[in-house]
């Protein structure tokens, strides 16, 4: 994936733009196509950058082959509202449409990428915009090119125009977020996501964006040699082999790949490639989990594990189903039992709400179930008054976490989409000070401030982000390998495993220890009776 753009004003300076801008290649006939360009001007876009933009699509339109009947081409800018600079059915002169262009100034207000979106969707690529009718099928493109993080959601809306039949290419330019712009982008990700760090490679985006539209059919002359398969390329013909199978090093020859070594299998203990599929495997006497992964085995410690989940209006009932199933996914990893791990969840807004506690549910399937359950309650965001809850109620014997004595871990995982609107500092304090474990979750708005006083430390194994709810699947491993406990989370407690050897030896040694000491004990007791006998014996 490439960098981030650094745009090097050194060499903006020495050439001239016209002679940076010529993408190699004569002009093609792509057939009919409808293209609007969606452009960040906000003001995180400093001026000279911005002008790099706008020279960027001079240069791209005289690529194209602009016309009627050819490529029809929009632009539209974006901040913290839209504007159209020029819809698709304005001009069929690539000389009128530079003019617009370089006429062209920016916004400077925020970054609402998500309403630019919406707008294209809706409006730009509307028949009366200038777009060809559906029935027409002439394909759309959208090229958003961005600098930044999207102040508002962009992954549903760029659903929505996937699903309408927009192809949509991202650009990121030197602070863009790479989950939004993978959120926004047509799959395959690798072929339209861009992540641009110099002039050189902002240019090479439009070259490789030319020869998607022009493509050039090497395959077709002479003697490619391929043993599976010829596919076409930016720079000419490249072989490429059936699933399943990797190319060897001189680029024609294929060979059956062991699948256990080119994927993430995931397998606990031992992957098994199996043709074009594999399966995991367990140690003799374990068995394979519903996961198909990981193997059942005496568990190394237990854990109370209390999830506040907001439910705030700025949520939204679609993604806070997203968060339950997020949850759910949680679970699964989980050995949920009464002996195991409990786990209990409060959801909160302007108030809090225990949705179940952690003494109610047994079984993984029955905490999945209540999870699915819980409706979603709006209103604000009362994140402080959550942790206290968690504090002073949830953590105690009466909804069933276990006492203190047993030195069983409790964890607190904090799930928020924004900023709180009391304090939090104070009763996350008070959490840890408490013995528990606090994680902080934070999507799309969470403050990054705000999710380091939350957890605990360090906050790089303590605190997660993700840009976006359909995004968040990814942070699954991370809280994994820190929550669950057999990968060693105790709060600075060692619980170990009776099923450990180490363990076993230790308990016996114990257990030696205790009767030698009571056996002592009792000789001397024995002893002092039979004193005591000799006594009254005597005095007789």
């Amino acid at each position: 994936m490439r960098g981030l753009l650094r745009w090097p004003l050194l060499l903006l300076l020495l050439q001239p733009w016209e002679t940076q801008l010529q993408f190699a290649g004569p002009r093609c006939s792509t057939g009919p196509m409808d293209l609007v360009f969606v452009i960040d001007s906000s003001r995180s876009v400093r001026p000279f950058e911005f002008e790099t933009m706008r020279q960027f699509l001079v240069g791209l339109l005289r690529s194209l082959d602009v016309g009627p009947n050819a490529t029809r081409v929009g632009v539209i800018q974006y901040s913290s509202q839209v504007q159209s600079v020029f819809p698709l059915g304005a001009f069929s002169r690539r000389e009128d449409m530079e003019g617009a262009i370089r006429a062209l100034v920016p916004l400077a207000q925020g970054t609402m990428t998500g309403l630019a979106i919406q707008y294209a969707m809706n409006v730009a690529f509307s028949v009366a915009e200038g777009a060809r009718p559906p029935e027409a099928r002439v394909p759309r493109v959208a090229v958003i090119v961005t600098d930044g993080r999207p102040q508002d959601r962009v992954a549903e809306v760029a659903a929505q125009a996937r699903a309408r039949g927009i192809e949509i290419y991202a650009v990121g330019v030197q602070r863009a977020d790479v989950g939004s712009l993978r959120a926004m982008a047509s799959p395959p990700l690798d072929e339209h996501v861009f992540l641009v760090e110099s002039f050189d490679l902002i240019q090479e985006f439009g070259q490789q964006f030319q020869g998607r539209l022009c493509p050039i059919d090497y395959c077709s002359f002479g003697n490619h040699s391929c043993q599976h398969e010829c596919v076409n390329t930016f720079g000419g013909p490249r072989c490429r082999c059936r699933e399943g199978h990797d190319l060897l090093p001189d680029g024609r020859s294929c060979q059956a790949r062991d699948l256990c070594n080119g994927v993430d299998h995931g397998c606990e203990f031992q992957c098994v490639s199996e043709g074009l599929s594999y399966r995991c495997l367990c140690p003799e006497g374990q068995q394979l989990l519903a996961d198909g992964k990981s193997c059942n085995r005496c568990r190394e410690g237990h854990v109370d594990l209390v999830l506040l989940v907001d439910g705030s209006k700025s949520v939204r009932p679609q993604n806070f189903e997203l968060v339950k199933r997020f949850v759910n996914q949680i679970v699964d990893f989980l050995d949920v039992s009464p002996e195991g791990t409990r786990v209990g969840l409060v959801q909160f807004s302007s108030r809090v709400r225990t949705e179940f506690p952690l003494g109610r549910y047994g079984t993984a399937a029955e905490v999945k179930q209540a999870v699915l359950a819980v409706e979603y309650m709006e209103r604000g965001t009362m994140t402080g008054l959550a942790l206290r809850h968690m504090v002073e109620h949830s953590f105690s014997e009466a909804q069933g976490a276990r006492p203190r004595a047993l030195n069983v871990p409790r964890v607190g995982l904090v799930f928020t989409d924004g900023r709180s609107q009391d304090d939090v500092s104070v009763w996350a304090a008070r959490a840890k000070e408490e013995g528990i474990v606090m994680y902080a979750v934070g999507v799309g708005k969470a403050v990054e401030q705000e999710l380091r006083e939350i957890a605990s430390e360090p906050a790089e194994l303590h605190v997660s982000y993700s840009p976006d709810f359909s995004t968040m699947t990814h942070l699954l491993e991370n809280l994994k390998g820190s929550i669950c406990p057999e990968e060693g989370i105790s709060a600075g407690t060692e619980l170990r495993s009776p099923c450990e050897c180490e363990s076993l030896v230790e308990f016996q040694s114990r257990t030696l220890g205790a009767l030698e000491s009571l056996s002592q004990n009792l000789a001397q007791l024995t002893a002092r009776l039979e004193d005591l006998e000799n006594q009254l014996s005597a005095q007789k």
